[in-house]
Protein backbone atom coordinates (compact mmCIF):
# COMPACT_ATOMS: atom_id res chain seq x y z
CA UNK A 1 0.00 0.00 0.00
CA UNK A 2 0.77 3.60 -0.87
CA UNK A 3 2.49 5.77 2.20
CA UNK A 4 0.78 8.67 0.74
CA UNK A 5 -2.96 10.36 0.61
CA UNK A 6 -4.77 10.25 -2.66
CA UNK A 7 -3.60 12.44 -5.12
CA UNK A 8 -6.69 14.60 -5.62
CA UNK A 9 -6.19 15.08 -2.13
CA UNK A 10 -2.65 16.41 -1.86
CA UNK A 11 0.44 16.08 -4.07
CA UNK A 12 2.98 12.81 -2.75
CA UNK A 13 6.48 14.13 -1.68
CA UNK A 14 9.11 11.35 -1.45
CA UNK A 15 11.41 11.47 1.25
CA UNK A 16 14.55 11.32 -0.75
CA UNK A 17 13.22 14.52 -2.59
CA UNK A 18 15.99 17.08 -3.38
CA UNK A 19 13.70 20.18 -3.19
CA UNK A 20 11.26 19.30 -1.34
CA UNK A 21 10.01 18.70 2.77
CA UNK A 22 6.62 18.18 4.27
CA UNK A 23 5.84 18.65 7.85
CA UNK A 24 3.13 15.91 8.05
CA UNK A 25 1.77 18.34 11.45
CA UNK A 26 1.16 21.21 9.31
CA UNK A 27 -1.03 19.64 6.71
CA UNK A 28 -4.56 19.94 7.09
CA UNK A 29 -5.43 18.45 3.54
CA UNK A 30 -6.95 21.77 1.76
CA UNK A 31 -5.80 20.67 -1.55
CA UNK A 32 -4.14 23.32 -3.21
CA UNK A 33 -1.15 21.76 -3.72
CA UNK A 34 -2.63 18.80 -5.84
CA UNK A 35 -4.91 22.03 -7.94
CA UNK A 36 -1.73 23.86 -8.52
CA UNK A 37 -0.17 20.86 -9.38
CA UNK A 38 -3.10 19.39 -11.64
CA UNK A 39 -3.86 22.51 -13.60
CA UNK A 40 -1.05 24.35 -13.59
CA UNK A 41 1.85 22.43 -13.65
CA UNK A 42 0.23 18.88 -15.05
CA UNK A 43 2.06 16.51 -13.05
CA UNK A 44 -0.15 15.23 -10.37
CA UNK A 45 -3.25 14.41 -12.29
CA UNK A 46 -0.72 12.55 -15.00
CA UNK A 47 0.58 9.58 -13.36
CA UNK A 48 -0.74 6.84 -10.88
CA UNK A 49 0.57 6.41 -7.49
CA UNK A 50 -0.69 2.64 -7.70
CA UNK A 51 1.45 2.38 -11.24
CA UNK A 52 4.90 3.92 -9.73
CA UNK A 53 4.88 1.59 -6.81
CA UNK A 54 3.77 4.61 -4.22
CA UNK A 55 7.18 6.16 -6.02
CA UNK A 56 6.12 10.05 -6.62
CA UNK A 57 6.75 12.13 -9.85
CA UNK A 58 7.77 15.30 -8.84
CA UNK A 59 9.29 17.94 -11.12
CA UNK A 60 10.06 20.89 -7.54
CA UNK A 61 7.90 23.16 -9.05
CA UNK A 62 5.01 25.00 -7.90
CA UNK A 63 3.58 23.67 -4.76
CA UNK A 64 5.54 25.52 -1.47
CA UNK A 65 3.83 29.14 -2.77
CA UNK A 66 0.57 27.86 -2.57
CA UNK A 67 0.49 25.98 0.65
CA UNK A 68 -1.06 27.89 3.89
CA UNK A 69 0.45 26.28 6.73
CA UNK A 70 3.79 25.89 5.82
CA UNK A 71 3.61 22.37 5.50
CA UNK A 72 5.07 21.96 2.33
CA UNK A 73 8.63 23.62 2.60
CA UNK A 74 12.18 23.83 1.07
CA UNK A 75 14.75 21.82 1.69
CA UNK A 76 17.06 23.83 3.37
CA UNK A 77 20.74 23.96 2.51
CA UNK A 78 21.10 26.89 5.24
CA UNK A 79 23.42 25.00 7.42
CA UNK A 80 25.28 23.44 4.61
CA UNK A 81 26.65 27.40 3.36
CA UNK A 82 26.82 28.02 7.27
CA UNK A 83 29.55 25.25 7.98
CA UNK A 84 31.20 26.05 4.87
CA UNK A 85 31.79 29.39 5.12
CA UNK A 86 33.09 28.50 9.10
CA UNK A 87 35.53 26.03 7.87
CA UNK A 88 38.89 28.30 7.28
CA UNK A 89 39.76 25.78 4.43
CA UNK A 90 36.96 26.25 2.56
CA UNK A 91 36.97 29.05 -0.38
CA UNK A 92 33.03 29.46 -0.57
CA UNK A 93 32.19 31.13 -4.13
CA UNK A 94 28.71 32.30 -5.15
CA UNK A 95 26.89 32.34 -8.16
CA UNK A 96 23.90 34.42 -8.70
CA UNK A 97 21.32 34.23 -11.16
CA UNK A 98 19.78 36.79 -13.04
CA UNK A 99 16.33 37.38 -11.81
CA UNK A 100 17.71 36.69 -7.93
CA UNK A 101 18.78 40.49 -7.93
CA UNK A 102 15.08 41.50 -8.63
CA UNK A 103 13.73 39.13 -6.08
CA UNK A 104 15.65 39.92 -3.39
CA UNK A 105 14.45 43.18 -3.69
CA UNK A 106 11.18 42.30 -3.70
CA UNK A 107 12.13 39.77 -0.29
CA UNK A 108 12.93 43.07 2.09
CA UNK A 109 9.68 44.86 0.50
CA UNK A 110 11.35 47.31 -1.74
CA UNK A 111 8.86 48.29 -5.45
CA UNK A 112 8.62 45.63 -7.54
CA UNK A 113 11.55 45.44 -9.80
CA UNK A 114 13.80 47.34 -8.18
CA UNK A 115 17.44 46.21 -9.10
CA UNK A 116 20.21 45.30 -6.14
CA UNK A 117 22.64 43.91 -7.75
CA UNK A 118 25.21 45.92 -5.95
CA UNK A 119 23.46 45.36 -2.51
CA UNK A 120 23.02 41.90 -3.11
CA UNK A 121 27.30 41.19 -3.68
CA UNK A 122 27.77 42.34 -0.28
CA UNK A 123 25.20 40.53 1.44
CA UNK A 124 26.64 37.39 0.25
CA UNK A 125 30.14 38.56 1.31
CA UNK A 126 28.89 39.41 4.23
CA UNK A 127 27.65 35.74 4.72
CA UNK A 128 30.68 34.68 4.43
CA UNK A 129 31.04 34.64 0.48
CA UNK A 130 35.25 35.14 -0.96
CA UNK A 131 34.04 35.38 -4.09
CA UNK A 132 30.69 36.54 -5.79
CA UNK A 133 29.80 35.26 -9.60
CA UNK A 134 27.15 36.49 -12.07
CA UNK A 135 25.50 33.51 -13.93
CA UNK A 136 24.67 35.54 -16.73
CA UNK A 137 28.45 34.44 -17.82
CA UNK A 138 27.21 30.83 -18.07
CA UNK A 139 23.89 31.80 -19.59
CA UNK A 140 25.67 34.11 -22.83
CA UNK A 141 27.82 30.13 -23.06
CA UNK A 142 24.25 28.54 -23.22
CA UNK A 143 22.36 31.20 -25.30
CA UNK A 144 25.46 31.13 -27.69
CA UNK A 145 25.50 26.94 -27.71
CA UNK A 146 21.30 27.10 -27.81
CA UNK A 147 21.59 29.40 -31.20
CA UNK A 148 24.21 27.73 -33.36
CA UNK A 149 22.85 24.36 -32.54
CA UNK A 150 19.30 25.99 -33.73
CA UNK A 151 20.93 26.96 -36.67
CA UNK A 152 22.67 24.01 -37.67
CA UNK A 153 19.01 21.81 -36.72
CA UNK A 154 17.55 24.68 -39.63
CA UNK A 155 20.08 24.63 -41.61
CA UNK A 156 21.84 21.65 -41.99
CA UNK A 157 19.18 19.28 -40.55
CA UNK A 158 21.44 17.98 -37.52
CA UNK A 159 18.37 17.43 -34.88
CA UNK A 160 14.85 17.23 -35.38
CA UNK A 161 12.73 20.09 -35.35
CA UNK A 162 11.35 21.99 -33.15
CA UNK A 163 14.10 22.22 -30.91
CA UNK A 164 13.39 22.80 -27.20
CA UNK A 165 15.35 24.92 -24.44
CA UNK A 166 16.78 23.23 -22.56
CA UNK A 167 17.70 25.94 -19.45
CA UNK A 168 14.83 24.89 -17.37
CA UNK A 169 15.65 21.56 -15.34
CA UNK A 170 11.73 21.21 -14.46
CA UNK A 171 10.90 21.68 -18.13
CA UNK A 172 13.38 18.88 -18.98
CA UNK A 173 12.49 16.66 -16.06
CA UNK A 174 8.28 16.95 -17.33
CA UNK A 175 9.50 16.19 -20.86
CA UNK A 176 11.74 12.93 -20.25
CA UNK A 177 9.24 11.38 -17.89
CA UNK A 178 5.67 12.36 -19.61
CA UNK A 179 7.28 12.56 -23.15
CA UNK A 180 10.73 10.71 -23.54
CA UNK A 181 9.45 10.76 -27.31
CA UNK A 182 10.30 14.48 -27.70
CA UNK A 183 13.91 14.09 -25.56
CA UNK A 184 15.81 14.59 -28.92
CA UNK A 185 14.34 17.92 -29.94
CA UNK A 186 15.71 19.10 -26.34
CA UNK A 187 18.77 21.30 -27.02
CA UNK A 188 21.91 19.36 -26.60
CA UNK A 189 23.43 22.84 -24.31
CA UNK A 190 23.50 22.73 -20.43
CA UNK A 191 21.30 24.93 -18.35
CA UNK A 192 23.53 28.69 -17.19
CA UNK A 193 24.32 26.66 -13.72
CA UNK A 194 25.23 23.53 -15.78
CA UNK A 195 28.15 25.41 -17.59
CA UNK A 196 28.95 27.77 -14.90
CA UNK A 197 29.60 25.16 -12.05
CA UNK A 198 32.64 23.17 -14.41
CA UNK A 199 34.07 26.84 -15.40
CA UNK A 200 34.18 27.61 -11.68
CA UNK A 201 36.04 24.66 -10.78
CA UNK A 202 38.40 24.81 -13.64
CA UNK A 203 38.48 27.91 -15.54
CA UNK A 204 38.28 30.18 -12.76
CA UNK A 205 40.38 28.65 -10.21
CA UNK A 206 42.86 27.98 -12.12
CA UNK A 207 42.63 31.82 -12.90
CA UNK A 208 42.48 32.63 -9.29
CA UNK A 209 45.32 30.23 -8.01
CA UNK A 210 43.04 28.22 -6.39
CA UNK A 211 42.42 24.60 -5.16
CA UNK A 212 39.42 23.26 -6.81
CA UNK A 213 39.31 20.70 -3.83
CA UNK A 214 38.84 23.70 -1.45
CA UNK A 215 35.86 25.48 -3.11
CA UNK A 216 32.93 25.12 -1.87
CA UNK A 217 30.17 26.22 -5.17
CA UNK A 218 27.12 27.96 -4.01
CA UNK A 219 24.46 28.42 -6.59
CA UNK A 220 21.76 31.00 -5.59
CA UNK A 221 18.92 30.45 -7.74
CA UNK A 222 15.08 31.73 -8.00
CA UNK A 223 13.86 28.09 -8.24
CA UNK A 224 14.05 24.48 -5.93
CA UNK A 225 13.76 22.69 -9.20
CA UNK A 226 18.11 24.11 -9.29
CA UNK A 227 18.60 22.18 -6.02
CA UNK A 228 17.44 18.69 -8.28
CA UNK A 229 19.23 19.77 -11.03
CA UNK A 230 22.57 20.57 -9.24
CA UNK A 231 22.80 16.90 -7.62
CA UNK A 232 22.21 15.24 -11.15
CA UNK A 233 25.21 12.82 -11.72
CA UNK A 234 25.77 14.89 -15.24
CA UNK A 235 27.06 18.09 -12.70
CA UNK A 236 30.07 15.99 -11.36
CA UNK A 237 33.25 16.47 -12.92
CA UNK A 238 35.49 14.18 -14.47
CA UNK A 239 37.31 14.31 -11.04
CA UNK A 240 34.53 13.18 -9.16
CA UNK A 241 33.84 16.51 -7.66
CA UNK A 242 30.25 18.48 -8.09
CA UNK A 243 29.94 21.10 -10.14
CA UNK A 244 27.41 22.83 -7.82
CA UNK A 245 28.06 21.83 -3.79
CA UNK A 246 24.60 23.69 -2.48
CA UNK A 247 22.04 25.13 -4.18
CA UNK A 248 20.46 27.88 -1.83
CA UNK A 249 16.71 29.43 -3.28
CA UNK A 250 16.37 33.53 -2.81
CA UNK A 251 13.51 32.31 0.08
CA UNK A 252 16.72 30.31 1.79
CA UNK A 253 19.10 33.05 1.09
CA UNK A 254 16.97 35.77 2.74
CA UNK A 255 16.04 33.58 6.17
CA UNK A 256 20.47 33.49 6.46
CA UNK A 257 20.61 37.16 5.89
CA UNK A 258 17.31 37.85 9.10
CA UNK A 259 19.45 35.27 10.89
CA UNK A 260 22.52 37.01 11.02
CA UNK A 261 20.58 40.49 11.69
CA UNK A 262 22.03 42.12 8.73
CA UNK A 263 20.20 45.47 7.81
CA UNK A 264 19.48 45.94 3.88
CA UNK A 265 19.89 49.58 5.28
CA UNK A 266 22.97 49.75 5.46
CA UNK A 267 24.68 48.03 2.36
CA UNK A 268 26.62 49.99 -0.14
CA UNK A 269 26.96 48.40 -3.72
CA UNK A 270 29.48 46.41 -4.33
CA UNK A 271 31.05 45.15 -7.80
CA UNK A 272 31.25 41.10 -8.96
CA UNK A 273 34.25 39.42 -9.23
CA UNK A 274 36.02 38.91 -12.26
CA UNK A 275 36.49 37.49 -14.61
CA UNK A 276 33.21 35.73 -14.37
CA UNK A 277 31.12 39.19 -12.84
CA UNK A 278 30.06 39.80 -16.46
CA UNK A 279 27.40 38.74 -18.68
CA UNK A 280 25.30 40.73 -21.57
CA UNK A 281 22.26 41.61 -22.39
CA UNK A 282 21.19 38.03 -23.36
CA UNK A 283 21.74 36.37 -19.88
CA UNK A 284 20.27 39.50 -18.09
CA UNK A 285 16.73 38.82 -19.77
CA UNK A 286 17.08 34.89 -18.85
CA UNK A 287 15.04 35.97 -16.12
CA UNK A 288 12.29 37.26 -17.78
CA UNK A 289 9.46 35.08 -19.17
CA UNK A 290 10.40 34.85 -22.84
CA UNK A 291 13.51 36.37 -22.34
CA UNK A 292 15.21 32.71 -23.17
CA UNK A 293 13.66 32.83 -26.34
CA UNK A 294 14.62 36.52 -27.06
CA UNK A 295 18.07 36.03 -26.40
CA UNK A 296 18.57 32.82 -28.53
CA UNK A 297 16.79 34.24 -31.86
CA UNK A 298 18.54 37.42 -31.36
CA UNK A 299 21.77 35.53 -30.86
CA UNK A 300 21.24 33.27 -34.05
CA UNK A 301 20.66 36.19 -36.13
CA UNK A 302 24.28 37.76 -35.11
CA UNK A 303 25.63 34.21 -35.60
CA UNK A 304 24.44 34.15 -39.44
CA UNK A 305 24.95 37.80 -40.22
CA UNK A 306 28.02 39.22 -38.18
CA UNK A 307 25.52 42.16 -37.44
CA UNK A 308 23.61 43.10 -33.93
CA UNK A 309 19.75 43.33 -34.64
CA UNK A 310 18.17 46.61 -33.95
CA UNK A 311 16.79 46.96 -30.33
CA UNK A 312 12.95 46.36 -31.55
CA UNK A 313 13.74 43.10 -33.86
CA UNK A 314 12.26 41.03 -31.56
CA UNK A 315 10.42 40.98 -28.46
CA UNK A 316 6.58 39.74 -29.16
CA UNK A 317 7.77 36.39 -26.91
CA UNK A 318 7.61 38.84 -23.76
CA UNK A 319 4.99 38.12 -20.92
CA UNK A 320 2.86 35.79 -18.97
CA UNK A 321 0.30 34.37 -21.70
CA UNK A 322 0.43 31.09 -21.52
CA UNK A 323 0.93 30.25 -25.11
CA UNK A 324 2.92 32.91 -27.58
CA UNK A 325 4.47 32.51 -30.46
CA UNK A 326 5.38 34.86 -33.24
CA UNK A 327 7.76 34.54 -36.49
CA UNK A 328 11.31 35.79 -37.08
CA UNK A 329 13.20 36.76 -39.90
CA UNK A 330 16.98 35.68 -39.84
CA UNK A 331 18.37 37.43 -42.93
CA UNK A 332 15.37 36.14 -44.96
CA UNK A 333 15.04 32.97 -43.61
CA UNK A 334 11.64 32.52 -41.68
CA UNK A 335 11.92 31.35 -37.84
CA UNK A 336 8.73 29.73 -36.29
CA UNK A 337 8.64 30.30 -32.74
CA UNK A 338 6.19 29.76 -29.43
CA UNK A 339 6.90 30.45 -25.50
CA UNK A 340 4.42 28.34 -23.31
CA UNK A 341 4.73 29.75 -19.93
CA UNK A 342 3.72 27.07 -17.46
CA UNK A 343 4.11 23.77 -17.80
CA UNK A 344 0.50 22.87 -18.37
CA UNK A 345 0.51 24.66 -21.17
CA UNK A 346 3.82 23.07 -22.27
CA UNK A 347 1.84 20.03 -22.14
CA UNK A 348 -1.17 21.60 -24.52
CA UNK A 349 1.74 22.62 -26.78
CA UNK A 350 3.02 19.21 -26.97
CA UNK A 351 0.15 18.04 -27.89
CA UNK A 352 -0.59 20.16 -30.93
CA UNK A 353 2.88 19.58 -32.49
CA UNK A 354 2.52 15.77 -31.64
CA UNK A 355 -1.13 16.13 -33.48
CA UNK A 356 0.23 18.20 -36.15
CA UNK A 357 -1.88 21.12 -35.11
CA UNK A 358 1.35 23.38 -34.81
CA UNK A 359 4.77 23.58 -36.79
CA UNK A 360 7.41 25.93 -34.93
CA UNK A 361 11.23 25.67 -35.16
CA UNK A 362 11.94 26.71 -31.80
CA UNK A 363 10.28 26.24 -28.39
Amino acid sequence: MSKHIRQEVRVAIDENNPAIVRDEDLCVECRLCAGICNEYVGVNNAYDLAKTGGRSVCIHGQCIPVCPTNSLQIKSSCDAVRKAVADPDKIVIFSTSPSVRVALGDAFGMADGTFVEGQMVELLRRLGGDYVLDTNFAADLTICEEAAELIERITKAKGPLPQFTSCCPAWVRYCETFHPEMIPHISSAKSPIGMQGPTVKTYFAKKMNLDPKRVVHVAVTPCTAKKAECALPSMVGEDGMPDVDVALTVREMVRMIRANHVSVDTLVEEPLDTPLGFGTGAGVIFGATGGVMEAAVRSAYYLVTGKNPDADFFTDVRGLDGWKEAVADIDGTKVRVAVAHGLGNAARLLDAIRDGRANYDFV
